[in-house]
């Protein structure tokens, strides 16, 4: 499974963690930021939700300090649904019900186990589809 991932300097050590703990599994396309030096998180995001925008079939983690400037800036591409997740319960309704393609993390407010619970939902649960998927498809303006 491919996994695009970017991070802020708030998410950078997290973001290094999770490729590392799901790397047997993963191939991951990092697109920055590469340490714990202050940045902007678009200059990252934006490439990153570029991408998923073009290519469906990928998906995506940002992550920044709470998780909003992340989740923000990649919404703005179409076809891109970012989700900001502090559950598992959230990330699996996010997958299920609104076919989220990018998992937005909190890197300042949840742990490391935490985070890879998240993940693991998120990359795991499918989209239902059915009636979920009329509103969805609602979404680009």
């Amino acid at each position: 499974m491919k996994v695009l991932i970017a991070a802020d300097h708030a998410g950078f050590e997290l973001k290094e963690e999770i490729k590392f703990h799901f790397s047997s599994f993963c191939e991951w396309e990092d697109f920055g930021t590469n340490s714990w030096e202050s940045v902007d998180y678009p200059d990252y995001i934006h490439p990153l939700a570029e991408k998923i925008s073009l290519h469906s079939e990928l998906m995506g983690i940002i992550i920044c300090g709470s998780g909003n400037g992340v989740a923000m800036t990649a919404n703005k591409h179409p076809n891109v649904r970012a989700a900001l997740c502090w559950s598992p319960e959230i990330a699996s309704l996010a997958r299920k019900h609104n076919n989220a393609n990018i998992l937005a993390l909190p890197g300042r407010f949840i742990s490391q186990e935490q985070a890879f619970d998240i993940i693991n939902t998120f990359i795991s649960t499918e989209f239902e589809g059915g009636r979920h998927l009329q509103r969805v498809n609602k979404i680009n303006i």
